[in-house]
């Protein structure tokens, strides 16, 4: 089954298609960052109109790409949620008319089951069960996955996500847009112990996380110390985020006895926290996996890959749809 892959649930087009037999072909991935930068975020509208002036022409790159036509595609998978509820419609629009012109199935998937199951497009991939660390700009969660639709919810952010805490320390510290990896880029020159910053909920005895009252320490330490220890506080908030989000994934394998983390999301590209989960792996014994590099942000590839899961079990969408800006993952049920 050839699936085409659409996700445009914020600021990223992506459009790939994946074959159940020879895995992933092809995918392509606009950015927008260079016009929100301008604004220091995402502004909804302008999200929308440009995901209208970008879907169609990365079909057609990723068809090309691949040697095939329009007429090859079996099915449609596209994000249905959550997101921006303009920028999903567009994706959802665009998916279900040409799967109604191509008298094909269209399938909505969950955003975050394409984060969640994106690792297994990796080679070396994790067997079911596994911990997930779900770690990105709107989502901090950890999940045990027993299977696609079977995820039980083992802790989440109370407050910021550690994406969006990356992001709001890098304003704080006059760093462009988007602040995260350029807070990370910055953070490799400095020391990461010369201040003291809290690693908040880090001992708190659940599994749940808390990154406002780092992002508050990092604003008094700023206005303390000045533009001169700016290379140590990035350093330092760094550090900081490493040690929770590693503390807390420990601590939900020993809490469900198994012995592999999968970590998806955007900050699951982020040096530091990769090498601390490397070296805690290897000294316990665990199994850790991410996604590939440039699968690790929002793509159509992870949504192809997630829809091809789903359309062989459940029932495809009959050319009437809806999108869902509001989505628990928990919501989500296993594949009939």
């Amino acid at each position: 089954m050839l699936v085409l892959g659409v996700e445009s649930s914020c600021d990223e087009t992506g459009l790939a298609l994946f074959d159940t037999e020879r895995g992933l072909l092809t995918h392509a991935v606009h950015s927008q960052v260079a016009m929100h930068a301008e604004y220091g975020g995402v502004v909804p509208e302008l999200a929308s109109r440009d995901h209208i002036r970008r879907v169609i022409p990365l079909t057609r790159r990723v068809l090309d790409e691949a040697g095939l036509a329009l007429s090859d595609l079996d099915a449609i998978a596209y994000t249905q949620g959550p997101g921006l509820a303009g920028a999903l419609l567009v994706g959802g629009g665009f998916a279900n008319a040409l799967a109604l012109a191509l008298g094909i199935p269209a399938i909505g998937v969950h955003h975050l089951e394409g984060h969640l199951l994106s690792p297994l497009l990796a080679t070396p991939r994790p067997e079911f069960p596994f911990v997930a660390l779900l770690v990105s700009g709107g989502h901090t969660q950890l999940m045990r996955v027993d299977g696609v639709g079977r995820y039980q919810l083992l802790g989440e952010t109370v407050d910021d996500a550690a994406g969006e805490a990356f992001d709001k320390t890098a304003q704080l510290l006059g760093l462009d847009y988007p602040g995260g990896p350029a807070l990370a880029k910055l953070a490799e020159g400095g020391e990461p112990y010369r201040f003291k910053l809290p690693r908040p909920m880090l001992n708190s005895g659940d599994l749940d996380f808390s990154f406002s009252g780092l992002k508050t320490a990092v604003l008094t330490l700023v206005r303390k110390e000045g533009e001169a220890a700016r290379v140590d506080v990035a350093a330092g908030f760094q550090a900081a985020a490493v040690d929770v989000l590693a503390g807390k994934s420990l601590k939900a394998l020993r809490e469900t006895g198994l012995h592999t983390l999968v970590v998806a999301g955007g900050v699951g590209a982020n040096r530091a926290l990769r090498a601390r989960l490397d070296a805690e792996a290897k000294q316990r014994g665990l199994a850790v996996f991410y996604p590939p590099l440039e699968l690790c942000t929002d793509n159509g590839a992870m949504i192809a890959y997630a829809g091809a899961l789903r359309l062989a079990h459940d029932a495809p969408a009959d050319g009437r749809f809806t999108v869902r800006p509001r989505w628990a993952l928990g919501e989500l049920t296993a594949p009939r």
